[in-house]
């Protein structure tokens, strides 16, 4: 009986660890973006009208329930017509996990004496099947006033289980009397109760620092589930104190971009509960913006980006999330391996000291070498709390990930040279780095014996189910290199020339389809786009990453290879980027030579590998790209960080620096922080500015004498060809 009531309670701890964070589910908090928003869609007919940009409702950054602003909402409600505007929720990357819903709740200012309770609109909501429920009335005690909107979900008269069934609010013309309403509506969001208790624990402010045009403020980390938001205050005399933004209670940081130089603040916190209840406001601390010269600003960059590695990692492994916000405890194995650098770079920017860096890498690698692998390859995603694979991508993404395994292990590489010394934490380090690079079993991802190719993925269920052969020009070169570079499971160096580099008709194939030209089917290309020869490369180049990816460790001035060097390669590609986002073939808003950077990214919609030609360029610019790119184009990437934040920086610039992506021409920014576009910023400039991350990865025994394989094979393709 013991036995199986201790069972039963490990049962249930085991369920409450692994639990992943449950998100309020949120319509709207703010826009990102002045002027219109971009999750909305306005139509009307008839007499009837509303103010809107292009069909999407106005934001008012004067009027707001918390800031910074509001959905305005200016309706003529005529005789013989009809209005609708519709606020649809951003469905954002790995925010899939939901508190039950009870209420809709949202908060209402009407600012026209005029309105009566017959001037208001209904409200409804939008299932995912497009399909509506029934129309509520929504009503109001007060004028001139916020106040709170709460309607039961059952009043809508449809069943809703999840509140992911729900895509949309809609409001909509109620009374037919001719007259033009104003209301302002904040906060629209799913609730779980009406009832609510308020911590009576006001957080401290820790620290604030000041850079050219922001203020960052950290906190005490708040651990208290009541607590909805953290709400900023910002005083310029010291006296009056004016609220300028809202947080996630699980951050514990906030960058208020003041868009001032040399200016001095005085900032104070509170917290809301769920029905937003404020409590008393903390003491308050100074900061001061300052001139930066070039130097300060990639400082600055490196170090939010390094952040997101640093403070913002699943804190069971160490390891790097997919994207912040997103899920809570699923670790990202490639974006982990670019951490594990931008850590590097970190300690010897002194972001960190090497004792902390040390208790960390001992984290990682204790992590790491109890965590389920498949021959020795990581998967995709890992759950941090169990180190079990997490499919993320769907239930073929259940099994080793090859190229995922082959980006994590650049990074531990590097940290193996990193961690030199006598020690018994570095040493350790440094061996349990070098059993998990030994047990990694690549010639099994060859999937039969005589093949040309690795292949990207085997599952212990479904074998090669995704049967995904690796074939450049892409992101993967680094899979071929550490795979004929390691130690215990090498593959041939052959397999470069016929996997990697394939000319035959598979790789033709392969290339011209993701490529919609023949442009570099062979691999190699040889033609000249702006007037810029590029060796190597599908298309003009494709999205930027290609350049990135396999180059943190690897130095591409010592890759070269029968039909290139690959730094000059890089550079050619980069450049003929930057030259098309001058020319600008879609007359996107925005674009030019301090706005260029097409690569991967999230996007409005979904994430997206954004390419130089007309039919993969949707008008998004991912910072990474310009960013991560400083070795090859320092100028023009110099110009890039100087546009994004001193001209962008209200929307794109937070607590771990740069946000994924924006589009000028939409109105849209991303409000997520991704893993495997941080890290390279972080590690790209340094490599730029000391060359730090190449020299490590470099120095590695097993790297020369891949290498050295590589160069000898080469000989031989290249006497085959003479």
């Amino acid at each position: 009986m013991k036995s199986i009531l201790f069972s039963f309670f490990l049962l249930i701890s085991y369920t409450a660890i692994t639990q992943e964070f449950m998100y309020d589910y949120v319509f709207f908090a703010n826009s990102r973006m002045k002027g219109d928003y971009f999750f909305s869609k306005t139509s009307s007919s008839g007499s009837s009208t509303i103010t809107n940009n292009q069909n999407k409702l106005l934001v008012s950054q004067q009027q707001f329930f918390t800031p910074g602003n509001s959905l305005f909402l200016e309706y003529t409600n005529g005789v013989n017509g009809n209005w609708e505007a519709i606020i649809y929720k951003d469905q954002l990357r790995g925010q899939d996990h939901f508190k039950k819903p009870g209420f809709l709740s949202l908060w209402m200012f009407v600012s026209t004496g005029k309105t009566t309770a017959a001037g208001l609109p209904f409200v409804q909501l939008m299932m995912k099947d497009s399909s509506l429920t029934k129309k509520i009335p929504v009503t109001s005690k007060k004028y001139n006033s916020w106040e709170a909107v709460i309607i039961s979900l059952t009043d809508f008269a449809k069943e809703i289980q999840e509140a992911s069934d729900v895509i949309g609010v809609v409001f909509s013309q109620k009374g037919k009397d001719g007259n033009k309403h104003r209301v302002f509506i904040d906060d629209i969001e799913f609730i779980v109760t009406k009832k609510a208790t308020l911590t009576r624990n006001i957080p401290t402010i820790l620290e604030t620092t000041g850079f050219a045009k922001h203020v960052d403020l950290q906190w005490e980390p708040i651990k208290d589930s009541t607590v909805r938001y953290v709400k900023i205050y910002r005083s310029e005399d010291g006296k009056t104190f004016k609220p300028v933004g809202i947080q996630l209670p699980f951050h514990n940081r906030y960058a208020d971009f003041t868009g001032k130089t040399g200016k001095s603040y005085q900032y104070k916190i509170s917290v809301l509960n769920h029905q937003y209840v404020e409590s008393k406001l903390s003491a308050p601390i100074s900061a001061k913006t300052k001139t930066m010269n070039d130097d300060e600003l990639l400082t600055m960059v490196q170090e939010a980006s390094f952040r997101y590695y640093w403070d913002g990692a699943e804190p069971n492994s160490g390891l790097a999330k997919e994207n912040i916000p997103g899920r809570h405890n699923m670790v990202a194995s490639g974006a982990s391996g670019f951490g594990i650098l931008a850590l590097i770079v970190g300690t010897e920017r002194k972001f960190i000291t090497r004792v902390q860096a040390i208790e960390r890498f001992k984290k990682i690698v204790d992590f790491l070498e109890r965590t389920e692998t498949f021959h020795g390859a990581f998967s995709h995603f890992i759950d941090g709390p169990t180190g079990k694979a997490e499919p993320f991508f769907g239930k073929r993404d259940n099994g080793g990930d090859l190229v995922e395994t082959s980006f994590l292990l650049q990074g531990l590489l590097a940290a193996r040279a990193y961690f030199n010394g006598n020690s018994e934490d570095e040493k350790t380090i440094r061996d349990k780095i070098t059993g998990i690079w030994q047990k990694v079993e690549w010639n099994w991802y060859k999937q039969y014996p005589d093949s040309k190719f690795l292949f990207w993925h085997w599952s212990p269920d479904q074998g090669w189910i995704i049967n995904h052969n690796l074939i450049g020009w892409n992101e993967t070169m680094v899979t071929y290199l550490l795979a004929i570079a390691s130690p215990t499971h090498p593959v041939p160096a052959s397999m470069y020339y016929t996997g990697w580099a394939n000319q035959d008709s598979t790789g033709q194939q392969y290339r011209s389809a993701w490529g919609g030209t023949k442009d570099g089917s062979m691999y190699s290309n040889g033609n000249n786009y702006y007037g810029i020869k590029l060796d190597v490369g599908v298309s003009n180049g494709g999205p930027l990453f290609f350049t990135h990816y396999s180059y943190l460790g690897y130095d591409p001035h010592l890759i070269t290879d029968k039909y290139t060097n690959y730094f000059s390669n890089n550079k050619n590609i980069a450049l003929i980027n930057h030259k098309y986002c001058i020319d600008n073939p879609g007359n996107y808003k925005g674009y030019g030579d301090s706005c260029w950077g097409l690569t991967a990214s999230d996007g409005p919609y979904n994430y997206s590998a954004d390419e130089p030609v007309l039919r993969q360029d949707r008008g998004k610019i991912a910072p990474t790209g310009a960013v991560s790119s400083f070795p090859y184009t320092p100028a023009e990437s110099m110009k890039a960080v100087k546009n994004y934040y001193y001209n962008y920086g209200s929307f794109l610039w937070g607590e771990y620096g740069f946000r994924d992506a924006f589009n000028l021409t939409q109105n849209w920014c991303s409000e997520i922080y991704m893993g495997l576009n941080q890290a390279p910023m972080t590690v790209m400039i340094e490599n730029y500015r000391t060359g730090l991350l190449w020299k490590l990865f470099m120095s590695d025994k097993d790297i020369q004498n891949g290498l050295q394989k590589l160069d000898e094979e080469t000989k031989k393709e290249s006497r085959g060809i003479q």
